[in-house]
């Protein structure tokens, strides 16, 4: 046998390839063996290496479809997407975001929260009845024949429910139905509830402000996410109009509205008209209840108005505190007689007028000093302009085309002429902060900040409807509006409802209008109340004195606290002159004048 020589593995012995096989049995079959598993591993290694390669080619030419692709769509087609895939593809609205709105210490008033709003692709809807019937079962408040008729509708986005609670999105999720989606969104929230309802408004499903302060500030709060502090005091609100809300149920009033207003800044630190509403649910609330009292109803304010009155009489009229006026018979005026309701028939200074609240000297004062003044003068306070408020609600006064002197005679006491009662409170705020006009505002000022405001009266005449608003309430008609140590100084008046060509004489408005402390007036305070009924208790009246006037004491005593306002020691009274001519002395008789003649 020819071939190769190999070396032995044993005892340096050179044998043949295959030598081992015949004379070496058993080594010869374990090699050949060996030799066998060599070739069937190789061979596996050989497929495995050309799996490898065909997966990795697979994916690669993936990879560079998708990459073509991409530069098609971006670089080729702009970024757009062909119509025929954005038209089959429902797009959710983008979320409205809102800024929160504070109270002037920070408390949150209104916020948004996230939810998610429940919507059908009804293109994809495989039965819209019984779609719609399983909806209804975890979503009982959704109306059947609506869910059926949006979800039949063919439209590629509608939807079905807005605002879903966790648990709602859950169950309606557990149904696995085709077609139904989930959008993320935000809800509108009023921690408070109806609390500021007047003053915050609302908003729609859409997160847009439909009214007050949402409506007023749509824009500021939709795209900046800064908080809107107000002036307001929701420890204040709540105790004004739990007092309020008290009166209205006890006299059985229509409806009633307050205000506490910071006598210095024109800062409004509460603001209540009832009957109010649920923000969350403006929609369902009734007309009487979304109509703001405070600011949008104008309504004739009575015999408050003779604080204005009194104020024309000494800054404009130039008249002093001891003159006086002829009460002793009625007014008669273009086939009228206007009679005092508190009758005291003789002269009376003009102290006495406004504490007696007397409609004939107070006529006769306006008469005086002019109807052309008068005007003028009303004018100057912001009573025969829209009131300045950051509120859609703002009401626009009411006075006669042609100022005749009946109107004059009528408008000084209250009738004739009808505003809102932040009117009367801003004018009344002038009278009493030594003459200065200042615009109301719901917005918080800075600590320490005082607006410029306009000068309407003089500080002196400032200091005297201070003495004489204090004489009401510690001798006349306001008596009950007292709180022992805070000095509170203020004027009632009882109008009469107007209707078509007169008036109804049982529907009374009774108002009354103060200031606290009247040495140093911090804050003024107005509360009304719309046809309130006697009681046994006030001897069957329904006037001012009896039911508005005590309300206001009661806002009061819960509120100066609140305010950092302490009590202090009560005074001696007014000064001597003052008492002297309310007692009807030899100086207040002897100086009173008509139209500026001597008596």
């Amino acid at each position: 046998m020819t071939g190769r020589l190999f070396p032995s593995r044993r005892r340096g012995q050179c044998v043949y390839p295959g030598a081992e096989i015949r004379d070496l049995a058993g080594r010869g079959t374990r090699h050949a063996a060996r030799v066998a598993l060599d070739s069937q591993v190789k061979v596996a290694i050989e497929v495995g290496r050309t799996r490898l390669v065909i997966t990795a080619g697979v994916f690669l030419i993936a990879f560079l479809v998708i990459a073509v692709r991409l530069v098609d769509l971006m670089a080729v087609s702009g970024g757009r997407a062909p119509e025929s895939v954005t038209a089959s593809i429902p797009v959710a609205r983008a979320v409205v975001h809102r800024g929160d709105i504070l109270d002037r210490n920070g408390v949150v008033l209104a916020t948004n929260l996230p939810t998610v709003n429940l919507y059908a692709d009804a293109r994809t809807v495989r039965d819209p009845d019984d779609t719609a019937a399983r909806l209804v079962s975890v979503l009982p408040d959704l109306p059947f024949e609506t869910a059926r008729a949006r979800l039949a509708s063919g439209r590629g986005f509608v939807y079905l429910r807005r605002n879903l609670t966790p648990r709602e999105q859950d169950l309606v999720n557990r149904l696995g139905l085709p077609g139904l989606e989930f959008e993320a969104a935000e809800r509108r929230v009023f921690p408070q509830g109806r609390l500021a309802a007047h003053v915050l408004g609302a908003t729609n499903v859409d997160n847009r402000g439909i009214a007050g302060i949402e409506r007023a500030f749509d824009d500021r709060l939709g795209t900046d996410n800064r908080p809107l502090r107000l002036s307001l005091d929701i420890r204040v609100q709540h105790a004004v109009r739990q007092v309020l809300a008290e009166a209205v149920e006890r006299f059985q009033a229509l409806a009633g509205a307050a205000l506490v207003m910071d006598a210095r800044t024109g800062e409004l630190v509460a603001l209540v008209s009832l009957p109010d509403y649920e923000p969350e649910h403006y929609g369902a609330a009734p007309p009487e209840a979304r109509f703001n009292r405070a600011t949008l109803g104008v309504y004739e304010m009575g015999s408050t108005f003779k604080l204005i009155n009194t104020a024309l009489g000494l800054e404009v009229g130039g008249y002093r505190l001891t003159d006086g006026f002829d009460a002793t018979h009625p007014l008669r005026m273009a086939g009228f007689a206007i009679k005092d309701f508190h009758a005291q028939g003789r002269w009376l200074s003009i102290p006495e007028i406004l504490v007696h609240s007397s409609n004939i000297g107070s006529g006769k004062m306006a008469l005086a000093v002019g109807g052309e003044a008068q005007k003028a003068f009303l004018n100057r306070l912001g009573l025969l302009s829209p009131v300045s408020i950051e509120l859609p609600e703002a009401g626009v006064p009411l006075y006669p085309d042609r100022w005749r002197p009946i109107n004059t005679v009528t408008i000084s006491y209250g009738h004739g002429i009808a505003v809102t009662p932040l009117h009367l409170a801003g004018a009344t705020a002038a009278l009493v902060n030594g003459g200065v006009l200042r615009a109301p505002t719901l917005l918080r000022r800075a600590p320490g900040t005082v607006p410029e405001g306009r000068q309407v009266v003089s500080a002196t005449t400032s200091d005297k409807l201070r003495q004489l608003m204090r004489l009401v309430v510690e001798e006349g008609t306001g008596a009950r509006a007292d709180v022992p140590g805070y000095r509170v100084g203020g004027k009632t008046g009882t109008a009469e409802k107007a209707t078509d060509g007169g008036y109804r004489r049982k529907a009374l408005m009774p108002s009354f209008v103060a200031a606290f402390p009247m040495d140093d007036p911090r804050y003024v305070v107005l509360a009304m109340l719309d046809e309130p009924k006697g009681l046994p208790e006030t001897h069957g009246f329904a006037t001012a004195g009896w039911n508005a006037a005590p309300t206001v004491g009661a806002i009061i005593a819960r509120v100066a606290p609140l305010l950092g306002v302490a009590p202090r020691p009560a005074t001696d009274g007014p000064p001597e002159g003052l008492r002297l001519a309310v007692a009807g002395g030899d100086e207040g008789v002897g100086e009173g004048r008509i139209g500026g003649a001597r008596r």
